[in-house]
């Protein structure tokens, strides 16, 4: 079954990994990819932008009551929580930081395990906290499938090894394993793939 979200987390040495990630997901991919990465919140964020350049789908950084699209990357902008409701519309919030992060990694991951529970994905990446360890537990509980970078790939481990002590994930994968599952996803089996 083809997920129809993948929600993608991470920190330290995160973007270096999207840059292997994003960019292999084809045209025509049909699931919704939401992006949350730990960035300052006094700032414009140039995420989007960046990687509108590098990708075959389109990029953008959400807005509320957006629709999530299907075959669209969003990122999280800076100082506000992004979530999902039931409807596909983003929600942006601007709750308290969580693990000292808004945009909150966990955040992202409890809204779209809420709204899309066995259709959505989770992929935990490097990061120096515990931010998405929750989150991930809580998409794997309501059916969806989770996925952990391999922490001996990570520029810091601390993220998904708390994921995969919390979540106890199917897939842990290095960042070009990661890119071709994702890019595969709902085409070949897991057997194929692993």
């Amino acid at each position: 079954m083809t997920p129809r979200v993948i929600a993608i987390g991470g920190s330290a040495g995160a973007i270096d990994v999207l840059r292997l990630i994003l960019p292999v997901l084809p045209s025509g991919f049909e699931p919704s990819v939401m992006v949350t990465v730990h960035v300052p919140e006094n700032r414009p964020s140039l995420l989007a932008s960046i990687f509108a350049d590098q990708c075959r789908l389109p990029v953008s950084e959400a807005d509320d009551k957006q629709p999530l699209m299907r075959g669209t990357i969003v990122f999280a902008p800076p100082g506000y929580h992004l979530l999902v409701e039931s409807n596909a519309t983003l929600a942006l919030a601007n709750d308290e930081p969580v693990y000292w992060s808004r945009p909150s990694i966990d955040v992202m991951f409890h809204a779209v395990a809420e709204a899309f529970r066995a259709s959505a994905v989770g992929v935990l990446l490097t990061g120096a906290s515990h931010d998405g360890a929750d989150g991930l537990a809580r998409i794997k509980a309501t059916g969806g499938k989770v996925i952990v970078q391999d922490p001996e790939t990570c520029v810091a481990d601390t993220m998904p090894r708390a994921g995969i002590a919390k979540a106890k994930p199917e897939l842990v994968l290095s960042p070009h394993a990661i890119a071709r599952y994702l890019s595969t996803l709902g085409t070949q089996s897991e057997q194929e793939l692993a």
